[in-house]
């Protein structure tokens, strides 16, 4: 069976990114602890599902995504500063650490702690692989078609996925 929409797809892959003209490995899926998703429903950066397309179980992948077709750009005016009062009685997080954050519209979304100056602490509000090329090799692992029930909930069921 080939991957197609609303079908599952489970893979094993490695993740590298480019820093400095040196490859480095970001993360990686394992058969002991592969990535399932539902294909074709938006869960996954385009460009990545359009590199799955097709393929079957035992099938392996090797492509590169630029920054564009990954997380964008690094943006350097998504850096903010969040006044300190904002903490209130809270210690002041420290450098590098990751901030759960909100806007006004409740949508929830992280930033990570650059630096802390007198008045502000200033966060970086890219993703983190904002700005890199994504080097991912792997192999298909399961492909099936999703149940009704899963598209319904617009998730994996089951092995992989969350359990009801």
């Amino acid at each position: 069976m080939k991957i197609d929409n609303n079908h599952v797809v489970g893979v094993t892959y490695d993740l590298y990114v480019t820093e400095n003209g040196e490859k480095k490995h970001v993360e990686s899926a394992t058969t002991e602890n592969p990535l399932v998703f539902l294909y074709g429903v938006g869960m996954m950066l385009p460009k990545f599902e359009e590199h799955l397309s097709g393929l079957a179980v035992g099938d392996d992948y090797a492509f590169t995504l630029s920054a564009e077709d990954g997380y964008g750009e690094y943006d350097e005016a998504a850096v903010a500063n969040l006044p300190k009062e904002m903490f209130g009685d809270q210690p002041l997080p420290e450098i590098g650490s990751i901030l759960p954050l909100q806007d006004n519209n409740g949508n929830q979304f992280q930033g990570r702690v650059v630096s802390i100056v007198e008045d502000a602490v200033l966060v970086d509000l890219n993703h983190p692989m904002a700005g890199h090329e994504l080097h991912f090799n792997g192999t298909i692992q399961e492909v099936r078609p999703a149940t009704k029930e899963e598209l319904e909930h617009g998730h994996v069921h089951g092995a992989g996925g969350p359990q009801h």
